[in-house]
C-alpha cells in the first residue's frame, strides 16, 4: 500500500520514499510513500522526478500507486520531486472548480455533471438547458467575491455511513476523504487543492457550449486566468491595429469590414461569373461544328463552381452546342435547347447521384471513367 503524502498535505514538493517493487526494466516503480497524483476524477496526474529520473506517468492501481520513470530506477532509497509548478496550477483549477460549482448550486440550483482539467482550460458541464449572460456575470461575481474572503479549505476525514452536507452524494464506503470550502462546500474528493480559495485567484468563466441537452462551461483560475488575459489584450491591441480602431469599438470595425468584405466577395463572384460567360462565347466561337452541327467542348477543372457553371451555360446558350467540365468533385454538363439531347436524362442514366434539367444536370463521379460513358452518350464521337 502507498502513503499518499497529498492526502492530508497538497503541499510537498520533495519527499524521499523506499522503492517496494518494480518492474523488470525498472521503468514502473512502486514507492512506500509518494506525493505523487495519479490521474483521476478530471485531474490529470503528476510529472516530476523519481531519482533524477523523468516522471511521465503516475497510474492508480487501488492500494498501490505505479510511477512510469523514463529510464530505469535503480537504487532502493530515492529522492522524488515533484513538477511544482504544473501540481500548484493543478490545484488551483480543482480548487476553481469545487467553489464555480458550489455557486451555481447555490445561485441558481444547478448541479455539476462533471469536470475536466486540460492543458489550457478546464471545463465543468452543468445540468442546465441554457444559461443567461446574467446569470453567468452573477456566478463569477460570486465566485471571485469568495475568493477575496480568502476562506480556509480543508481535507477532513469521516466515515461514509457518518458524512453529512455532501454537495453531491458520495457512493464510496469506509473512511471518505472531505475537501471543504468553509461555509460554502463539502465534496467528496482525491484530488489536490489550495489552502485558501484566495489561491485561485482571479477566476473567469470563458466559452460556453451545449453538450447533450446541457451546458459545458470552459474557466480558468489563478495564474491561467492572468495568462489568458494578457494573451487576449495583445490579440486585441493588434486587432486594433490592424483595423485601425480603439479596442473598445472593435466590435463595430470588425463588423463592419465584415459586412464589406462579404460584399466585395460578391462583387467579386459577379464578376468571375461575367467573365466566364465572355468566355463561354468566344470558346463557341473557337470551336468548329461535328457532322451533326453541334458545337461540343469538354473542360477539366479542379473546382465546378459558379464560374464554371456560367462558362458552360454561355457556350449552350449560343444554341446547338453542349458542354462538359469535369473534376475531382465531379461533372456538370450544359446542353443548348435545340441541341436534341438532355442533360438532366443523360446524367441520371449514368450516374446514381445526379440529376437536374435539360439543359444544365451535375452530378459526382465514383471515378473519372464514367466520363467516357457520358462522352458516348452525348455523342462527342461524331467527328
Amino acid at each position: 500500500m502507498t502513503e499518499r503524502l497529498y492526502y492530508t498535505d497538497c503541499y510537498p514538493q520533495k519527499f524521499r520514499a523506499r522503492v517496494v517493487e518494480a518492474s523488470h526494466d525498472g521503468c514502473r516503480v512502486y514507492l512506500d510513500r509518494s506525493a505523487f497524483y495519479p490521474a483521476s476524477g478530471g485531474q490529470p496526474h503528476d510529472l516530476g522526478f523519481v531519482e533524477g529520473q523523468p516522471v511521465v506517468e503516475v497510474v492508480d492501481e487501488e492500494d498501490r500507486i505505479a510511477h512510469v520513470v523514463a529510464s530505469p530506477v535503480l537504487s532502493s532509497l530515492v529522492d522524488c520531486a515533484v513538477d511544482w509548478p504544473r501540481r500548484y496550477d493543478h490545484m488551483q483549477q480543482h480548487t476553481g472548480q469545487h467553489l464555480l460549482s458550489a455557486v451555481w448550486r447555490e445561485l441558481f440550483g444547478f448541479p455539476t455533471l462533471s469536470f475536466h482539467m486540460g492543458g489550457e482550460v478546464s471545463t465543468i458541464e452543468l445540468g442546465a438547458g441554457e444559461l443567461r449572460d446574467s446569470q453567468i456575470d452573477a456566478a463569477e461575481a460570486r465566485a471571485n467575491a469568495i475568493v477575496r474572503e480568502a476562506r480556509p479549505v480543508t481535507i477532513g476525514f469521516t466515515e461514509a455511513e457518518a458524512v453529512e452536507g455532501l454537495r453531491k452524494p458520495s457512493a464510496r464506503e469506509g473512511t471518505i476523504r472531505i475537501v471543504e470550502i468553509e461555509g460554502l462546500d463539502r465534496s467528496a474528493c482525491g484530488g489536490t487543492h489550495v489552502r485558501s480559495t484566495a489561491g485561485t485567484a482571479p477566476i473567469q468563466m470563458r466559452r460556453l457550449e451545449k453538450i447533450r441537452g446541457n451546458v459545458r462551461i470552459e474557466f480558468v483560475c489563478g495564474e491561467r486566468a492572468l495568462r489568458r488575459a494578457k494573451a487576449d489584450y495583445r490579440i486585441c491591441s493588434e486587432l486594433s491595429r490592424v483595423a485601425g480602431a480603439s479596442v473598445d469599438a472593435l466590435p463595430e470595425a470588425v463588423s463592419s469590414l465584415r459586412s464589406r468584405l462579404t460584399a466585395a466577395e460578391k462583387e467579386k463572384q459577379r464578376l468571375e461569373s461575367e467573365v466566364a460567360r465572355f468566355e463561354g462565347v468566344a470558346l463557341y466561337r473557337q470551336i468548329d461544328p461535328s457532322l451533326d452541327g453541334i458545337r461540343r467542348i469538354r473542360l477539366e477543372v479542379p473546382i465546378i463552381n459558379d464560374a464554371v457553371r456560367a462558362k458552360l451555360q454561355a457556350f449552350a446558350g449560343q444554341g446547338r452546342a453542349l458542354a462538359i467540365a469535369a473534376g475531382p468533385a465531379g461533372v456538370l454538363i450544359a446542353c443548348s435547347e435545340n441541341s436534341g439531347f438532355n442533360a438532366g436524362a443523360i446524367v441520371k442514366a449514368a450516374l446514381p447521384r445526379g440529376g437536374g434539367s435539360a439543359t444544365l444536370a451535375q452530378a459526382s463521379l465514383p471515378d473519372l471513367s464514367f466520363i467516357v460513358q457520358l462522352e458516348e452518350a452525348l455523342g462527342f464521337g461524331a467527328g
